[in-house]
């Protein structure tokens, strides 16, 4: 297998253009989860040491290895069952600070609030 590894430990491998300007990076953590009897299950994830579950509709997700800083993008979604026409948000919780270690958002149901999901995913990029 082809290895592409950064130079420096603890930094993420970045895309430079032909001058050098760096272009962009990969995915920094995302984690494939849902709120599934009564409980959090994670099924997949990369540099994600936890979800929280803090209230209905309201989830922190933990890094395993924080970034740099808190200014990063977090990409949040979550998904509804065939045939459903019900109007889903996900997005970031502004009522919670966002750190290098962790981000939170809201799951919300247009017309009623808040709600939990079976199936949420999240990814985070620097």
């Amino acid at each position: 297998m082809d290895v592409v590894q950064s130079s420096t430990t603890g930094t993420p491998t970045q895309f430079n253009d032909g001058s050098g300007t760096q272009v962009g990076t990969l995915c920094r953590a995302w984690v494939n989860f849902g709120y599934v009897s009564s409980a959090i299950t994670v099924r997949a994830s990369f540099n994600v040491s936890s979800v929280v579950r803090n209230g209905t509709g309201d989830y922190t997700i933990n890094l395993t290895n924080a970034l740099i800083d808190a200014n990063y993008a977090a990409i949040f979604t979550t998904a509804v069952g065939a045939g459903s026409s019900s109007a889903f948000v996900a997005q970031q919780n502004l009522s919670r600070t966002q750190t290098s270690s962790a981000t939170n958002f809201l799951i919300t149901y247009t017309g009623i609030g808040q709600l939990d999901q079976t199936y949420c995913t999240a990814s985070i990029f620097r």
